[in-house]
Order: structure tokens, then C-alpha cells, then sequence
């Protein structure tokens, strides 16, 4: 069986074959249609190999939440589990201890334990009082020993979904810097054909001309909006939540965090973080989701129009909310 690199390899190369050639007939053609035709070709492919790879990202976002969540479960686990642990040890301690001073007890003579005691009565009351003690202990030992055996057996079951998830963010983050290479690969071809032809105009525009947000509104919408806008022209960032960079889930997430709301960094936990509204009902904050697997986020500042984090090459951006089909809208808070 070939290496998984190889393999890697040659897919991306069978996959490129056809646009390397388009690449070499433009190169030789004056330009015009068949060259137009061809960019438009080489756009399409950036577009099929962006949209394989943003669900790819969510999901990356999706474990990694999980799995911080998780690493903190454990973190909060192991705090209780140890004073349990040290309390069970001290009482351990305390009723050997006992133990040791009945046994010594034992081995003097009725006789002489009732002259060193100076009375029957004082006598039974001190091994009554023993015996007391020791119940205690070995109560306290039970409880101890009971309540962290049961901490102890759910953070066995965090820390092997823990390394579960491990994984399962290294896979991710493999598969999504395979499709990365070969995005670059496919932007670089089309960069060289626009050299050979008109200067184009941006895919997006930081921040077009008006207002942004592009109308006024209150409330903690309005103060995730704001934020929103002052992200204009970063650059777009897989897993990033700010500030250097971001990508859709985590350009949302850092703008409500703002407005004192918590989002999770993951599309689809978002869509279930908020409350359903229509399209008519959106005022700038809302969020606003794409595709029927969720897998693209923006932020709505009001007259048709969205902040977002488009993708790999592009920076946070206004653009049409109609860019994307439009899967639905909520509002966080």
C-alpha cells in the first residue's frame, strides 16, 4: 500500500493535471474568452476546494472546544479528588494510631489497667471512647474512599474521551492542511493568469463605501456589531478568535464575548445559541448562517449587509448577505 504522503501526492496532482494544462493554453493564447474561461475555471475549483475545507474547520473548532471543556472537567475533578484522598489518609493514620494504643492496652493486666486508671468505671469509659473514635474514623474513611472512587471513575471517562479527541484534532488539522496545499497551489495558478490579463477587481472590499454597522441600533447586539466592524481588513485565520486573526465562528464568538455573551467556537453549537428569528426581524448582532451544513457565520450590521471572515487569502470583510445561501438566522443573548 503507498504512503499516505504519496497518496496525498498523486491525488492533488490528478486533481490539478487539468488546470495545469488549462494554465500552459493561456499562457500560449492571446487573451480574451478562452483565458476568462479559463480563470473562471480555476475560481470554481478554489470554490469546490474552499467549501470542502470550511466543514473541515468547524469540525477542528467543534473537537477543540470539546476538548477544552473537557481538559477543564479534569483540571476541576482532580481538585476534588485530592483532599478526599488526604482526608482518607489522615484518618487512616489517626485509627492506627487508636489501634496501636488499644493493642498496647491489651497487653496489660486487668488488674494493672484499672490501677492506672483508678477506677473500673474510668477503665470501660476510656475504651468506650477508643471504640468511638475508631467507628468515626472508619466512617470518615468510607466516605472519603467512597466519594473519590466516584471522581476518580468519571475522570477516567474525561481523560479517554480526552485522548479521543486528541486525535481527533490532529486528524482534522492534517486533513485541513491537505486541502490548504492544494488551495494555494490553485491560487497561485490563478494569480499568475490575472497577471496576464486586466488588473481584477477585489473579491471583497474591507469596508465598502457607508457606515458599518450600516444602521444604528442598542443593546449588546449593537456593541457585537461594533466590534465586529473594527476587526475590518484582519486577516482571515483558521481557529483564530483574535485579535491578530479570525475565522467565522471565532470572529462571531469574540464579537458577542464584547457584549458579555458566550459563544461556543463552532458553528453549530452557535445556531443552537441563540433565539430563531426571521430574515425581517434581523437588527445588526444577529448572526446570520450559510449552507446546509452551517459550516460559514457573519454577523449582520443591518441593509442587507454582514461582517465576516470569508476565507484562506481574504480578510474580515462587509459583504452582501445574499453572497451564500442562507441557512437561517439567530440572535445570542
Amino acid at each position: 500500500m503507498a504512503d499516505p504522503q504519496v497518496r496525498r501526492q498523486r491525488r492533488r496532482m490528478s486533481r490539478l493535471a487539468p488546470l495545469v494544462l488549462l494554465l500552459v493554453a493561456a499562457a500560449l493564447a492571446p487573451a480574451g474568452p478562452a483565458s476568462a474561461q479559463s480563470l473562471s475555471e480555476i475560481e470554481a475549483e478554489i470554490d469546490a476546494a474552499w467549501r470542502e475545507l470550511e466543514p473541515v474547520i468547524e469540525d477542528y473548532n467543534k473537537v477543540r472546544s470539546e476538548l477544552k471543556a473537557n481538559k477543564k472537567r479534569a483540571d476541576e475533578l482532580a481538585e476534588k479528588i485530592e483532599p478526599l484522598r488526604e482526608r482518607a489518609d489522615s484518618a487512616t493514620e489517626e485509627v492506627a494510631a487508636l489501634a496501636v494504643e488499644q493493642y498496647k492496652g491489651g497487653r496489660m493486666s486487668g488488674l494493672g489497667a484499672l490501677i492506672t486508671s483508678g477506677s473500673p468505671t474510668v477503665f470501660v469509659d476510656r475504651l468506650a471512647t477508643l471504640d468511638q473514635l475508631a467507628r468515626e474514623q472508619r466512617r470518615t474513611i468510607d466516605e472519603a474512599t467512597e466519594a473519590m472512587e466516584g471522581y476518580e471513575a468519571q475522570k477516567a471517562e474525561i481523560d479517554a474521551l480526552i485522548e479521543e479527541q486528541s486525535a481527533q484534532e490532529e486528524e482534522l488539522a492534517e486533513k485541513a492542511e491537505a486541502i490548504e496545499e492544494e488551495l494555494a497551489e490553485l491560487e497561485q495558478m490563478r494569480d499568475e493568469l490575472q497577471q496576464q490579463q486586466a488588473p481584477p477587481a477585489p473579491a471583497t472590499s474591507p469596508k465598502p463605501d457607508g457606515s458599518c454597522p450600516a444602521v444604528s441600533s442598542s443593546g449588546p447586539g449593537a456593541v457585537a456589531a461594533e466590534f465586529a466592524c473594527a476587526q475590518l481588513g484582519k486577516p482571515y485565520q483558521w481557529g483564530g478568535a483574535g485579535p491578530d486573526g479570525y475565522d467565522c465562528s471565532g470572529l462571531t464568538q469574540a464579537a458577542w464575548a464584547a457584549a458579555g455573551v458566550s459563544l461556543t467556537h463552532y458553528t453549530g453549537a452557535q445556531w443552537n445559541e441563540g433565539a430563531v428569528i426571521s430574515r425581517d426581524q434581523a437588527v445588526p448582532g444577529d448572526l446570520v448562517f450559510f449552507y446546509s451544513d452551517l459550516s460559514h457565520v457573519g454577523l449582520y450590521i443591518g441593509n442587507g449587509l454582514m461582517v465576516d471572515a470569508p476565507h484562506a487569502g481574504t480578510v474580515v470583510s462587509v459583504r452582501s448577505i445574499d453572497a451564500m445561501p442562507i441557512s437561517g438566522f439567530r440572535r445570542p443573548g
